[in-house]
């Protein structure tokens, strides 16, 4: 016994998250031969299969064995998660209550099954000619010759020839493979490598990132400027500061098509390209970058949301770069908003974090007049570049004729435009050819078998498309109600039937239609832009996607066709959103060297958010904004969360959804919060249960959709209302499914 005792000397109990959808860690043993530690790589075995986990704490077995508890199987050869990034995944688990392996697996997904990396190999002149020489075998060693090292590849590209011509050459001794060094995943980076001259403003928020950068420690900013005031030069210098310090730097992104142009003055400041993290980076490359992070290697990350779950070894600083956008929030699975996530885990890191907006959003503003964070502003544009020159045009009084979308005076401006050599962007947030097509015989509106939305037509695609869940099918040529031939009209437009009109207006014109929808992803995208800013196109067509951060140089005249289509929806935020769109679209107009202006076609054209684009007082509009959002306990003054029920079942859907609501007025009031009664009007710091209401879009993928909405005081623990709520609830059956939204960003 004393020698089967000595073989467990050394052995652990170790707790094991694992990246599924579980809250708890799982015990496992651990043989003494592993020894592993917090923050480790493992696998363990997970009921009939193998699964990848993370050690989350570790204890000593005192010598006993293993008992009931599985044995961990083996540790990956992986860095380990630190404490900090450990304790923020802690933190954005409780913070959306969602389960702790499900914010794990936003740290891990990258490497957890990710393949072994294949080894590099080259291939040089080692030995005399063959034997038996081809053409194609003296084209190789040509190209061969002067002792560099190619792959197989580079060869037989330059030798016009296949793989097995290199192959044949290294069987016959006139060349070797030799083994080659892991390509670099981050290119060297020199802080001093071409610093940008800054004006005065530019130059007093500069000194201030970098001086926060350099002392440490965690230090929030709203760098707040004009478009085109030059932001990002300015925190160019607190990523120099990052990088002399030797620390790292992570810049967030709303979208991937703004990395481009980023990437490209990124590279001009430091001398190259900093590691790009999203969706169109392969799986085999963001294992390699999610290494690097780990070892310090990669220095900096510009990304999507998802690359704050990064394990960066020693964080200085991060950026939030149109700290505004709603693509920040992550709407499914772990429903968490990255802006508010970056400032957590600049907390935790002990980092400068910087919120980095022309239009900042009303929470951060808040927040930093009110002294949390620090203010920086830009208060004009660069090189003294005046602001477009930004008019309405009355829709009502003005408007094109019938089945036209361009009013006249805005046609007659762009045909001037254009004249003068200069370009053109119509602005029309919404995507496709129409949102909506109908028979004109029998009426019949052509809608989404699995969701409560019209089909919206594509032309281009010639297909009827749902933007909800991606349902496709063919526009038919007659009308499958009555049967009417040449009945199907296409209401209202989107940017194909735009440029189909501008086709007609501007014969001439080279014109180009950006949008997501189109065929060739992110690359066809990154081009396109590329080529705008090149002065290729006369007219540019697009959706949101060029409202955020681009610099056309030669673009002077912005048309925005629809100004009106954000201001009627029920969101507390749509104002605020409306204005912040289009004071970035606008603000794309005259950042070359010649003046920008902008037409605003709107049949509001009092609205509030028209009269305060037109008259550029945007400080007295974010002020009456925020007046009203404090009068109604709307964040960032009061706390919500949303509750989404769904089923297959509309009747399973809205009863769990009554009874939670139940469950939610029948809790007690605690030292942690105090609850309104059911029926009765709530008192000042009470939270209130609103709803259940059937959701705007009621019916998505099939599932029948019913919101509740938790309207809490500032004060009020509201994670633990919520938890209380839903362990007072019955169990979710039938397939009902309850999702969590704190902070909810949409409202559909």
């Amino acid at each position: 016994m004393s020698g089967e005792a000595d073989t467990r000397e050394g052995a652990q109990i170790v707790e094991i998250l694992l990246p599924v959808a579980v809250d708890m860690a799982y015990s496992y043993y651990a043989p003494p031969a592993l020894r592993l530690s917090p923050g480790d790589c493992v696998e363990v075995p997970l009921a009939t299969r193998k699964s990848f986990g993370v050690v989350w704490s570790v204890a000593e077995a005192g010598g006993a064995g293993p008992g009931n508890l599985k044995s961990v199987i083996a540790k990956y050869d992986r860095p380990p998660l630190g404490e900090t990034l450990r304790g923020f995944v802690d933190w954005v688990a409780r913070w959306t209550l969602a389960p702790r392996g499900m914010a794990l697996r936003l740290a891990t997904r990258a490497v957890e099954e990710a393949a072994p990396e294949t080894p590099r190999v080259g291939y040089r002149l080692a030995g005399p000619p063959p034997e038996r020489m081809t053409a194609a075998r003296a084209r190789v060693i040509e190209a061969a010759e002067g002792g560099l090292t190619f792959s197989k590849g580079e060869l037989a590209r330059a030798a016009a020839c296949s793989n097995g011509v290199v192959d044949a050459l290294v069987d016959a001794g006139a060349l070797e493979a030799v083994a080659l060094p892991p390509e670099p995943v981050a290119g060297a980076l020199d802080p001093d490598f071409a610093r940008a001259p800054l004006e005065a403003e530019q130059l007093a928020g500069a000194e201030a990132l970098t001086s926060a950068v350099e002392q440490g420690g965690y230090r929030p900013f709203l760098l707040d400027g004009v478009t085109g005031a030059g932001k990002t030069e300015v925190y160019f210098e607190a990523v120099a500061a990052a990088l002399r310090a030797g620390g790292q730097a992570l810049v967030l992104m709303p979208e991937i098509a703004l990395t481009a142009q980023f990437l490209e003055r990124f590279a001009a400041r430091f001398g190259d390209k900093p590691a790009e993290w999203h969706s169109g980076v392969s799986e085999r490359k963001r294992a390699r970058l999610w290494r690097g992070v780990a070892m310090g290697e990669v220095k900096v990350v510009a990304g999507a949301r998802s690359a704050l779950f990064l394990p960066f070894s020693n964080l200085r600083l991060i950026v939030v770069d149109e700290e505004h956008e709603a693509a920040y929030k992550q709407e499914d699975g772990v429903a968490y908003h990255a802006r508010d996530m970056a400032v957590v885990r600049a907390r935790l890191e002990g980092a400068t974090i910087v919120l980095a907006s022309a239009t900042p959003s009303i929470e951060t503003r808040v927040n930093a007049q009110s002294g949390r964070y620090g203010y920086l502003r830009l208060t004009a544009r660069a090189n003294a570049r005046p602001m477009p020159r930004i008019e309405a045009i009355d829709m009502r009084a003005n408007g094109p004729e019938r089945g036209r979308w361009l009013a006249p005076r805005l046609v007659a401006e762009a045909q001037e435009t254009i004249a003068r050599g200069e370009q053109v962007l119509f602005f029309l947030n919404r995507r496709g050819y129409a949102p909506l097509t109908l028979c004109r015989s029998c009426g019949h509106r052509f809608r989404c078998e699995n969701c409560d939305a019209w089909l919206v037509e594509h032309r281009f695609r010639r297909a009827l498309v749902c933007h909800h869940c991606g349902h496709v099918e063919r526009r038919p040529h007659i009308c499958p109600e009555c049967e009417a031939e040449d009945s199907l009209t296409a209401c209202g437009p989107g940017v194909e039937r735009l440029a189909e009109e501008a086709a007609i207006l501007f014969p001439e014109a080279r014109t180009l239609v950006l949008s997501s929808d189109f065929p060739g992803g992110q690359e066809r995208l990154r081009r396109e832009l590329a080529e705008i800013a090149a002065g290729a196109f006369d007219i540019v067509i697009g959706t949101q996607l060029v409202a955020k951060g681009h610099n056309f140089p030669f673009l002077t005249l912005v048309g925005v066709v629809d100004a009106d289509s954000g201001l009627g929806s029920g969101d507390p935020r749509a104002a605020e959103r409306t204005f912040q769109l289009l004071n970035q679209v606008t603000g794309r107009a005259g950042r070359g060297d010649k003046p920008g202006r902008a037409l605003i076609q709107s049949w509001q054209a009092d609205h509030p958010v028209i009269r305060a684009i037109l008259s550029g007082e945007a400080e007295a509009f974010y002020a009456q904004e925020t007046r009203l959002r404090e009068r109604a306990g709307l964040p960032p003054f009061g706390r919500l969360a949303a509750l989404i029920v769904s089923a297959k079942d509309a009747g399973a859907a809205e009863t769990h959804a009554r009874a939670l609501a139940r469950a939610g007025h029948s809790l007690p009031s605690t030292d942690r919060y105090r609850v309104a009664p059911a029926g009765g009007l709530p008192e000042e710091g009470e939270i209130v249960v609103l709803g259940p209401a059937e959701a705007p879009i009621s019916l998505i993928r099939g599932r029948y959709r019913f919101r509740l909405l938790v309207k809490a005081p500032k004060s009020a623990d509201l994670q633990a209302y919520l938890r209380a709520m839903l362990a007072a609830a019955p169990k979710e059956r039938g397939g009902v499914r309850v999702a969590v939204d704190v902070d909810p960003q949409s409202f559909w």
